[in-house]
């Protein structure tokens, strides 16, 4: 089974106290990829909160309930409009509306976007000229939103919530309730290397505890790390670099504009965590040394990060997975297996 179950609680203890940010190591690691002159012009408000890739655009959202939060750019940044203006989104915590796009795969339409509303996902076809509530009544409003590209979790979507629940739902809309982290939880991405490979990975922004939830059994490890006032939380992919310049890291650089860090800053990276602090406004680079995690500062955002998205080979193109994708899925009904067997202690 994978070597995540191997490790001890002293070990995991370990990795959660590991976290020590160094000295930056590139005052340039990000820059201007949607202004905000253009948001405004577009939208009224240059607040923005999300930022989706969904193949052929961005979609966008601004700090703001009912209609009129969504904005779509070219592949390039540009172009600001609004999109799918008559949309009306239920209140969210703080506004914030998080925004993600379906990769067709598992069922779901592709391309199609989802965004937080309320304690539900409402869903907006492609070319936002219509939409339904896609999932409703969840214990908590919704704080993220994940498609699983990687397969652990049966290419289904994923969301937090404000709560601290963690749920699971198909292209069907069935909702299943996967685990609980007891407080505000909200960036989340699906590990593709290190000791939790295949994990769900979350983070809580209140205590900047960074979770993994195990896609078999719902359990959820010991903080694996720790980030003061986490938000954004993403790894960067095994075959990053692959030559298409949208690849990257993109963020909502509240209340001012879109940020993007280029591939060919992360790729020395590979397979490691990248965190930002909301309220530190730090980006945080998390890499497993084989023994616990540990933090290096790569930069600053300009202003407060927001949610945002690392666009990756297997987001462009969802019919290539991730290099190690295969072997996920298989070392994830391997581990079903051996959770069902008598275990030995540790020496």
């Amino acid at each position: 089974m994978r070597h995540l179950r191997t490790l001890s609680a002293a070990s995991l203890a370990a990795a959660a106290l590991a976290v020590a940010p160094a000295a930056p190591v590139d005052a340039a690691l990000l820059n201007t990829f949607v202004t905000s002159a253009d948001i405004s012009a577009a939208m009224g408000t240059s607040a923005t909160i999300g930022f989706a890739y969904a193949g052929d655009k961005f979609i966008g959202s601004v700090q703001r309930d009912g209609t009129n939060v969504l904005f779509q750019t070219n592949l390039s940044g540009g172009s600001v409009t609004p999109f799918a203006p008559s949309v009306s989104l239920a209140a969210t915590s703080a506004s914030e509306h998080f925004v993600t796009s379906s990769l067709g795969l598992g069922g779901f339409p592709s391309r199609d976007i989802y965004v937080a509303s309320g304690n539900g996902v409402m869903h907006i076809t492609h070319d936002g000229t219509s939409s339904n509530l896609f999932v409703s009544g969840l214990a908590g409003g919704v704080r993220g939103i994940l498609f699983d590209a990687v397969g652990t979790f049966g290419n289904d979507m994923l969301i937090t919530t404000i709560t601290g629940d963690v749920y699971r739902v198909n292209s069907a809309g069935t909702v299943t309730h996967i685990a609980s982290t007891g407080e505000d939880t909200e960036g989340l991405d699906i590990a593709v290397a290190g000791p939790f490979t295949g994990d769900l990975i979350v983070a809580s922004e209140g205590s900047g505890n960074i979770r993994a939830i195990n896609p078999v059994t719902g359990l959820i490890a010991t903080p694996i790390a720790n980030v003061p006032s986490a938000e954004e939380l993403t790894f960067v992919p095994l075959n990053l670099n692959t030559g298409d310049p949208v690849e990257g890291f993109y963020g909502a650089n509240y209340a001012v504009d879109i940020q993007k860090g280029d591939a060919s800053n992360f790729t020395s990276l590979l397979g490691d965590i990248i965190v930002t602090g909301e309220t530190t406004h730090l980006v945080t680079d998390l890499h497993f040394n084989g023994t616990s995690y540990v933090g290096t500062t790569l930069g600053t955002f300009p202003n407060q990060p927001e949610d945002g998205i690392f666009v990756t080979a297997a987001i462009v193109n969802p019919t290539v997975p991730e290099p190690s994708a295969l072997a996920l899925l298989g070392s994830a009904l391997a581990g079903l297996a051996f959770a069902r067997r008598p275990r030995r202690r540790n020496a």
